[in-house]
């Protein structure tokens, strides 16, 4: 079993460290990483510029590649060419803070682990509920228990495509991280404001405001596991297609040849 095993904080992370060390009696584990925190980075791929690889030398993330690029880039450099063969499985973070709902859109932990099954590798994005890598060594066992779940219960291409998982974990001690739950996506409500500030220049500057509070947390969402203290296992795809849409439009006229 070889896993290839990303994120979006960096190599330098926490979260990556303890899942590494968390994996190791699974099989080989390969880290390509970005650089830096690539949060929010989404599925982006760097075009406008070379990326390079570099090796950590020595300490106890001896042996992990870091990339200046996101970790879309780390993934898809490691299935075009630079591995020399695709890994078994693709697993990306533990990411510091959540991914529920319409953050998946944006995660760069879920990109990660979105780029494997892009190339018919399966991925698993985890991430923990609160920041600040509380209780990571636990939440980091939870997350071996549900890949090595994976691995036995034969996560497969049940419908051709590769499988998806998104997980959520909550910053708890190990022994109470017993209760998964299989989710959907709830939905949030709508972002809060922009944060206006002054540059040194009395220019106006930006920051992106905090994601929309639960907005669909009802039974069987991701949200309300994790308020129930159980841990969020969400199957998702890459299918866009409102294929309930597509027939409504079709039967409206929309087809013109």
């Amino acid at each position: 079993m070889h896993i290839l095993l990303s994120n979006d904080d960096g190599y330098l992370a926490p979260g990556i460290l303890a899942l590494y060390k968390a994996l190791q009696p699974l099989g080989r584990v390969t880290v390509i990483a970005p650089e830096q925190n690539h949060s929010g980075a989404s599925n982006s791929l760097t075009l406008s510029r070379p990326l390079s690889i570099h090796r950590v030398a020595g300490g106890e993330r001896d042996g992990f590649m870091f990339v200046n690029g996101t970790p879309t880039d780390c993934v898809h450099i490691a299935m075009t060419g630079f591995l020399d063969e695709k890994p078994d499985l693709v697993v990306s973070g533990i990411n510091q803070g959540e991914n529920m709902g319409e953050d998946v859109l944006y995660s760069g932990t879920v990109a990660a682990a979105i780029e494997g099954v892009m190339f018919g590798v399966p991925g698993i994005a985890f991430s923990q509920i609160d920041r600040g890598w509380d209780r990571i060594d636990d939440v980091a066992k939870a997350a071996h228990d549900i890949v090595a779940q994976a691995l036995v219960s034969h996560l497969s291409h049940t419908d051709g495509t590769a499988p998806l998982l998104n997980v959520n974990i909550p910053n708890r001690p190990y022994a109470d991280l017993y209760r998964w739950r299989v989710t959907r996506l709830g939905t949030r409500h709508h972002s809060q404001p922009v944060v206006i500030q002054k540059s040194p220049r009395g220019e106006d500057i930006y920051w992106i405001g905090p994601a929309g509070d639960a907005k669909d947390s009802s039974e069987g969402t991701d949200f309300h596991a994790i308020d129930d203290g159980c841990i969020s296992i969400t199957p998702m795809q890459l299918d866009l297609t409102h294929h309930a849409r597509l027939a409504a439009m079709r039967a409206n006229g929309w087809d013109r040849g």
